[in-house]
């Protein structure tokens, strides 16, 4: 959107307005103001960054619409500076709890104040990546996302997290993560575990890499047969296609080329978060930040370079034998080692035995309580370490964890056991032998030990899944169906077979579909229709056939008068 001069001036006019003395109104018109202009920047700024004439270009005589552009576009930046500048006074002002001389503005006003000038930069942040001075503002607001004010850090982390999801190229991103680095290091570890979770948004998958590469590329359209028979002679269709081949290569050209620059960003952010997060296994093992960092390894272990791989599964075993690890941190532990191994990792020669025999033994940590939301991150686990890993499980491992998965249905909420069973189903699949455990009669010597830690060698083989039978008469329609499954052996067509609505879902979408954090019931319960007033049940209704007789018999016999004694049963009799 093109404006004239007269109207930068005129913004020039409402940035002085940010200096309101007047004490009645001072406050409510410098916010006004504050929002006011982040709004019109947002507005008129260009979609690309002004970049300050050379001293050849301002000596070099221009058309009148040229040079008119060139002062407007030099009044815009010098404006939107300025204006910066007074949003980051105001948030300095604040921080150090300075006032200025005049004392227009009270302490508990003034920080209402530096709150709305947060947003703004907020705003400004998310709105206009691409424009002048966004790194200044990413320097203004992320140690801001370490701030003791809650409101604050809340705002400022959301607004980093909305720009790391709109960011396809990484440019913007790779500014942010390398402030955050340097926050996290110059503050020895002492930050907000917030900070360090806004990095689990950022978008580098492989997937988005070659997804995003249609985003990036520039779209042209190309002029179809029909139009170009209607408006082109025979020569001018003949240039036209030619034309246009070779528009077709160059856009090639920019795409492979676009597609390399953000690889080449993304290893570069990828760098910097790894290293932030090896800084902290290394020196702060005990810091708050654990578990932020175990869950970006996590998020992005299938991209760390392979030299790393040993020296991270130790660190990470080591992590979990020191047991100070909360439940959901050691898990965090045993996913990002198995996605270690599923990724790059398959080409190393490694036993996880150790990662198995932690989930196996910890398994009953999780109940209906504080610990069911775990189950969410249980679920992942055992999906990569049984069935993307499925060749490297025996079948001794395979029947152990189905057994001890019906048994932790029994005490969850419904929708874990759900999720947990459907897992069970998954695996029945996987694994087909794992059918024997429907089956009451034992297959070798031995008796199932379920208090051995070791999954190979608990005899899982001769004991059954008498669970199922339990869960066929749980108060969830939903687990009953499940386990009325699994105990038809899991058929994939049939009487037994479940409905496309829960066997196309994935362990996961049914943990969270069926999720009562809403106090909502999935599916919902019929409501009871109210009796009418002459079917309302009398007293003796209830009574047993004989027990009414008995009663009316009682009732018939003639009542005895005299006195009432309800203790004679207490007196000992007078030797």
């Amino acid at each position: 959107m093109y404006v004239g001069l007269e109207q930068i001036k005129k913004l020039k006019e409402l940035r002085s307005m940010l200096m309101e003395q007047d004490p009645n109104v001072a406050v409510i018109v410098r916010k006004l103001v504050m929002i006011s202009l982040m709004e019109i920047f947002k507005d008129i700024t260009p979609s690309y960054k002004i970049r300050p004439l050379t001293e050849t270009e301002k000596n070099t005589k221009v058309r009148k619409e040229t040079q008119k552009l060139r002062e407007f576009e030099e009044g815009l930046v010098s404006q939107y500076r300025f204006y910066l500048e007074n949003l980051e006074q105001t948030v300095k002002d604040w921080k150090q709890r300075k006032l200025k001389k005049s004392n227009v503005i009270s302490l508990k006003a003034y920080k209402s104040l530096a709150e709305i000038a947060v947003k703004c930069l907020c705003e400004l942040l998310v709105s206009l990546p691409h424009f002048n001075f966004h790194n200044n503002i990413i320097v203004l607001i992320v140690p801001l996302m370490n701030d003791t004010s809650k409101q604050v850090s809340e705002m400022c982390c959301d607004a980093v997290k909305k720009l790391f999801k709109q960011d396809k190229l990484g440019i913007s991103s790779l500014g942010v993560v390398k402030v955050i680095s340097g926050l996290v290091k110059s503050r020895n570890y002492d930050v907000r575990p917030e900070v360090l979770m806004t990095l689990l948004h950022l978008r580098i998958k492989e997937v988005e890499v070659k997804k995003d590469t249609e985003d990036i590329a520039p779209k042209k359209r190309f002029m179809s047969f029909k139009e170009k028979r209607k408006n082109l002679s025979r020569m001018q269709r003949k240039w036209k296609k030619a034309e246009e081949k070779l528009e077709r290569e160059l856009l090639e050209v920019e795409a492979s080329e676009s597609t390399e620059k953000k690889l080449k960003l993304h290893t570069e952010i990828l760098n910097i978060v790894f290293l932030t997060y090896f800084r902290i296994l290394k020196k702060a093992q005990k810091s708050p930040l654990l578990p932020a960092v175990l869950e970006g390894l996590a998020k992005f272990a299938h991209l760390i370079n392979l030299e790393f791989f040993d020296d991270l599964l130790v660190v990470l075993h080591s992590l979990i034998m020191s047991e100070t690890l909360s439940h959901r941190e050691s898990l965090h532990c045993v996913l990002s080692a198995f996605h270690i191994l599923s990724g790059q990792g398959d080409v190393l020669n490694i036993d996880p035995l150790k990662f198995y025999t932690h989930i196996y033994k910890t398994l009953f940590k999780l109940h209906a309580g504080a610990t069911n939301d775990d189950v969410a991150i249980v679920l992942q686990c055992l999906d990569v370490m049984l069935i993307r890993r499925r060749k490297q499980v025996s079948q001794q491992r395979a029947l152990a964890f189905v057994k001890r998965l019906a048994t932790l249905a029994l005490h969850v909420l419904p929708n874990s056991s759900i999720s947990i069973l459907a897992t069970n189903r998954t695996l029945m699949h996987t694994f087909p032998k794992t059918d024997l455990l429907l089956d009451n009669e034992s297959q070798g010597s031995g008796l199932y030990r379920p208090e051995l830690e070791e999954p190979e060698y608990c005899n899982a083989q001769n004991t059954a899944l008498w669970e199922l039978h339990v869960l066929r008469r749980h108060y969830h329609p939903v687990v009953r169906k499940f386990a009325d499954h699994l105990v038809a052996g899991a058929p994939s067509e049939g009487s037994g077979a479940l409905g496309h609505e829960l066997s196309r879902k994935l362990p996961a979408e049914l943990f969270e579909a069926y999720s009562m954090k809403g106090m909502t019931f999935n599916p919902q319960i019929a409501s009871v229709t109210p009796r009418k007033k002459g079917e309302i049940l009398r007293g003796e209704s209830f009574l047993n056939e004989d027990l009414r007789e008995l009663f009316q018999t009682e009732l018939g016999k003639a009542a005895v008068q005299g006195p009432l004694d309800f203790a004679k049963h207490l007196k000992t009799p007078v030797l």
